[in-house]
């Protein structure tokens, strides 16, 4: 039996036989998004074999939360092919960079029926066999109160920097108008001492 194997694995090596190993896709995880906006899908890869962007092919699927099959949302081989048809149809463009090893899709003003799971699935032969990229989207109504204190305070301390920087300004003009001015008193003093003689 050993020595089966051996030989086996002799005639694989000797006639080019090569080990492929999977391909490896990355993706957001959780992913949340207001109701009507805009939200990238990011999908990320590796691959061991040399990217070749006319052999790549990106497919991304949705499954929804409720009863429902899964549909194709977006297809990419050589050039991005949007859907004709369905609920993605108009609503999903292509943000990705095969070179850059990015497979990224923007889903556009996103209603609450696209809360569900989307799938990244890259190909790069003879790289083909690795993970499925999950990202799970959940359509909000309106931003977490977390956010909007996080959006506040940015905006806040924006504000403030700015309003530092006019007093600033304004007290150094301030300085500079005084150090101008004390010579040119001095100046005329001197000049009024020297005509009441």
């Amino acid at each position: 039996m050993c020595v089966e194997r051996a030989h086996l694995l002799l005639l694989l090596l000797a006639s080019g036989w090569r080990c492929v190993s999977g391909i490896r896709v990355f993706t957001a995880g959780d992913v949340k998004a207001v109701n009507g906006t805009d939200v990238r899908l990011k999908c990320t890869f590796q691959s061991s074999a040399a990217i070749r962007a006319s052999s790549v092919t990106v497919s991304w699927s949705f499954r929804p939360l409720g009863p429902g099959h899964e549909e194709t949302v977006f297809y990419y081989h050589e050039r991005p092919f949007a859907p004709l048809e369905g609920r993605f149809r108009k609503k999903v463009e292509w943000a990705g960079d095969i070179s850059g090893r990015d497979a990224s899709v923007v889903l556009r003003r996103v209603p609450f029926s696209f809360n569900g799971t989307f799938s990244c699935q890259v190909k790069n032969p003879p790289d083909v066999h690795g993970n499925v990229g999950v990202v799970r989207l959940q359509v909000v109504s309106t931003a977490s109160l977390s956010e909007i204190l996080i959006l506040c305070v940015a905006i806040g301390g924006a504000i403030l920097l700015i309003l530092l920087l006019v007093m600033i300004a304004a007290s150094l003009r301030r300085c500079h108008r005084r150090r101008n001015e004390e010579p040119n008193h001095t100046v005329f003093r001197h000049e009024h001492n020297l005509i009441s003689c």
